[in-house]
């Protein structure tokens, strides 16, 4: 795919905003790698190879309504970017981007394992000062399928920080982000890094562009740490997830 990252540093750079207009996106991958389509078009301001942009948080307005790409082979209804704010798999279900499925103050979404086989594990410190202005770790993602996967992710997942199952912090806000070029074969991994808040954040957060900056910090306790992506191919969106780790605050 010789021309894919000098199309997408092109698109991107014209839309510094939180949102692209993916059909714009869409049809100018056509034109470039017809007959295939490039699925991805809904990332929120990222670079492919190297180069950064500002965005809202990787893949946190994954949004952009149903594009037509029957000059591609592909249907309306088999796209994965269906409604604005949602995605859809290749059976047409539609769901919410990774970065908007756990919400402040809700319950920790139970996800069934990727279709494609992709899993994410993440590490973090077992423990970690209450008040701490912020904690890194490392996610990675593997393909315990038995195919080569090739396609996209976000530059960083998306991860939720709970208690008891309540989500009390999540990734938001803008950030320089990367766009991920995809390349797995069966049993290869690659690795993310990752960071959290421990902080507690409100429902009034999750319709701001970004969370108050004076949340109060998360009390001593024992805390779950998770992470998800969307995995973007040409003709499908994958929700990559994988079991929480335990963090204690103290």
């Amino acid at each position: 795919m010789p021309s894919e990252p000098s199309n997408l540093r092109h698109l991107f750079a014209e839309n510094p905003t939180s949102e692209i207009d993916v059909k714009t996106v869409l049809t100018r991958s056509r034109a470039r790698r017809a007959p295939r389509i490039l699925a991805a078009g809904a990332f929120t301001v990222l670079a492919i190879g190297g180069l950064a942009a500002v965005s809202l948080q990787g893949l946190s307005q994954l949004s952009g309504g149903a594009t037509s790409a029957s000059d591609s082979g592909v249907s309306e209804e088999s796209s994965p970017l269906m409604e604005s704010g949602t995605m859809a798999d290749d059976q047409g279900v539609k769901r919410a981007p990774a970065d908007k499925i756990n919400l402040c103050t809700g319950t920790v979404a139970e996800l069934a394992p990727s279709q494609s086989g992709l899993e994410l594990s993440v590490a973090f410190p077992a423990t970690a000062a209450v008040g701490a202005a912020s904690i890194d770790g490392i996610v990675t993602m593997t393909n315990t399928g038995p195919a080569e996967l090739v396609g996209y992710t976000a530059a960083a997942p998306a991860i939720t920080l709970a208690q008891d199952g309540i989500v009390i912090w999540h990734s938001n806000g803008p950030t320089i982000q990367l766009a991920r070029d995809v390349t797995l074969a069966p049993g290869e991994s690659m690795e993310y890094t990752a960071s959290f808040v421990p902080v507690v954040c409100g429902v009034e957060d999750d319709s701001a562009e970004s969370f108050r900056t004076d949340l109060p910090a998360a009390s001593a306790g024992v805390y779950e740490v998770s992470a998800a992506i969307d995995f973007l191919s040409d003709v499908d969106a994958d929700l990559v997830s994988g079991p929480a780790q335990s963090i204690t605050l103290n």
